[in-house]
């Protein structure tokens, strides 16, 4: 496991290398950001901020999303995959909403996790960026390049990773931190040929100390 040292440069070099550390899902609404999230699972956020603005258009508000067919709103969707099931997930999601929340996205973990389709990981990221609350997203590219780095012991389960940051990650620090590392999967430490030898966090890489 990396030392406390080795955290603190790793935090440092992806803020100068990622200063902004944005979510590059586009939105307007906090409803629009969750939903656009469960439009993410298993397909790539460029994809769905393709096909969001036309779905958002045709249902401006949280109320019309409720009274929607889920068989149009698939319509908007198709090309994210599996769209039969997201769009019934959004139709339901939105339902639950407007009756049990009064039409606002609500702010713990617990509430989250309770929506139709809404798992921890995109109650990590609602958190994170709408509460500003501590937050680990574990997705697949914070999965892979913390195992890399050291900061996890290489566990693929979300929940174990997440576990394992929150031990060595500041909670102040741990949004931004896995907004960078999807940066950083996509930039440099791809999931296959990752490019250690650019990789400016190599000093305290785990693995590209291996590969040398």
């Amino acid at each position: 496991m990396a030392l406390r040292a080795s955290v603190k440069r790793i935090i440092e070099e992806l803020k100068a290398l990622y200063p902004d550390a944005l979510c590059s899902l586009d939105y307007q609404k906090d409803y629009e950001l969750l939903f656009s999230v469960r439009l993410a699972a298993q397909c790539t956020d460029a994809r769905v901020n393709q096909v969001t603005p036309a779905l958002f258009a045709r249902f401006p508000t949280l109320e019309s999303f409720a009274e929607a067919d889920p068989a149009e709103v698939g319509e908007y969707i198709r090309s994210c995959g599996f769209f039969n099931t997201k769009s019934k997930d959004l139709v339901e999601c939105a339902k639950v909403l407007v009756n049990k929340f009064g039409g606002k996205v609500p702010g713990t973990m617990e509430e989250l996790t309770s929506l139709p389709g809404i798992g921890r990981k995109t109650a990590n990221l609602i958190l994170g960026d709408i509460y500003h609350q501590p937050a680990y997203v574990c997705d697949t590219h914070c999965i892979r390049i913390t195992g890399r780095l050291g900061l996890t012991d290489g566990s693929k389960d979300p929940l174990s990773v997440e576990r394992q940051l929150r031990a060595c990650l500041p909670p102040e620090e741990s949004s931004d931190f896995c907004h960078r590392m999807v940066l950083h999967g996509r930039a440099v430490c791809t999931a296959r040929n990752p490019k250690c030898e650019s990789c400016t966090l190599s000093r305290d890489c785990a693995y590209a100390k291996a590969k040398k």
